[in-house]
């Protein structure tokens, strides 16, 4: 994005002129007649029933819940949340965004939350195995069969994005689209693995500790200190009070136990049909104060160029939260490079996206 030029500074000469013009009697009360403090709503991350309504998918590795809103003859919008959140906390705000809620009355919308992570959950289990990446994106088999949706354009969020991009590497003739934000495709690192075991003896327990708490937030927000503060707030004490500590561990260990994804950059067209990759387009999207940004660049360097775009939006680390409108431009444009015949106004802050480019 182009910032937009400083005023010079001001000379005498402009100080005298605005003395002049502007004299201190006429800087009454009148002048702020029609001027209106706007004072933004609470954030909430709590259900409003805007998300759809939920059912139950049986799945070869236990139930688990989906929500759906709109008709699922339509071009169907499949999400998957992140570490510590559910398809309410996830996504609820960013799709009511107005310009968002715009777009999707075109879609049919298909929330799927992993085991034991949608609100409100009892606890799994004793002796219940969690299942692993591979095995959680294979339940999304299970929802596609249930809802007899053909194929489908994935939205995920960290983990979200990795288990999306597992089933379009195995499935792509089911995936039309991917939009991915902060997504790894390789295995955990030993500073990650380090951090989340000990998260995980807590979790397991049913502990949530002030730690645990401090990752979670470093995780969605990163430099949470230049991020929005009140979002911080509304954030940390959803972890602190509403999650259920020893659901989230068994999911936190499955996540570092993730293998890489295997794909491979091919530019040889002859070559392409027998090597790994991902064949559908994918919006790789990551913040400048995200922790994730290299782990994207290492993604995007290894999809074919002819299908990858990679954005890296500013000044925010909770991207979709922080910045919905410039996410909602960037998905609208990429939804209309598909094809798909969506509307919306551009704003004088719209974004253009390509392969690399960032705004």
């Amino acid at each position: 994005m182009t910032p937009s030029p400083s005023p010079g500074p001001t000379t005498e000469t402009d100080t005298t002129t605005t003395t002049r013009t502007m004299p201190s009697d006429a800087l009454d009360d009148i002048e702020l007649r029609h001027v209106q403090l706007s004072v933004s709503n609470s954030r909430s991350l709590s259900e409003d029933g805007s998300t759809g309504s939920k059912e139950t998918v049986d799945t070869q590795h236990g139930p688990i819940t989906v929500a759906v809103t709109g008709d699922t003859s339509k071009p169907v919008i499949l999400t998957y949340h992140d570490l510590g959140l559910n398809h309410v906390t996830n996504f609820q705000a960013f799709f009511l965004y107005p310009e968002m809620r715009n777009i999707l009355n075109n879609f049919c919308i298909v929330h799927v939350n992993a085991p034991g992570q949608e609100e409100g959950a009892p606890t799994l289990p004793e002796g219940y195995v969690y299942p692993t990446m591979e095995e959680l994106s294979e339940t999304i088999t299970c929802v596609k069969n249930h809802f007899h949706l053909r194929t489908f354009i994935g939205f995920g969020v960290g983990l979200g994005a990795n288990i999306l991009a597992r089933y379009a590497t195995k499935y792509p003739c089911d995936v039309d689209a991917l939009v991915l934000v902060n997504c790894s495709s390789t295995q955990a690192g030993w500073i990650e693995w380090g951090y989340q075991k000990l998260n995980i003896r807590h979790l397991r327990s049913g502990t949530m500790t002030t730690g645990t708490v401090d990752y979670l937030l470093w995780h969605h927000f990163g430099k949470r200190e230049e991020c929005n503060q009140d979002l911080v707030t509304v954030y940390r004490q959803h972890f602190e009070k509403a999650l259920n500590a020893t659901n989230l561990g068994l999911l936190v260990d499955s996540y570092i136990r993730r293998t890489d994804l295997g794909i491979v950059r091919e530019l040889d067209p002859n070559k392409k049909k027998d090597v790994r990759m991902i064949r559908c387009q994918v919006l790789n999207i990551t913040a400048n104060h995200s922790p994730h940004i290299e782990d994207t660049v290492t993604f995007n360097g290894r999809l074919d160029p002819t299908l990858a775009t990679w954005m890296k939006i500013q000044d925010c680390g909770l991207v979709i939260d922080e910045a919905p409108g410039k996410v909602v431009e960037a998905f609208r444009l990429f939804l209309q490079g598909q094809g798909y015949a969506v509307s919306g106004s551009r704003r004088s802050s719209a974004v253009s996206i390509g392969e690399g480019k960032s705004c």
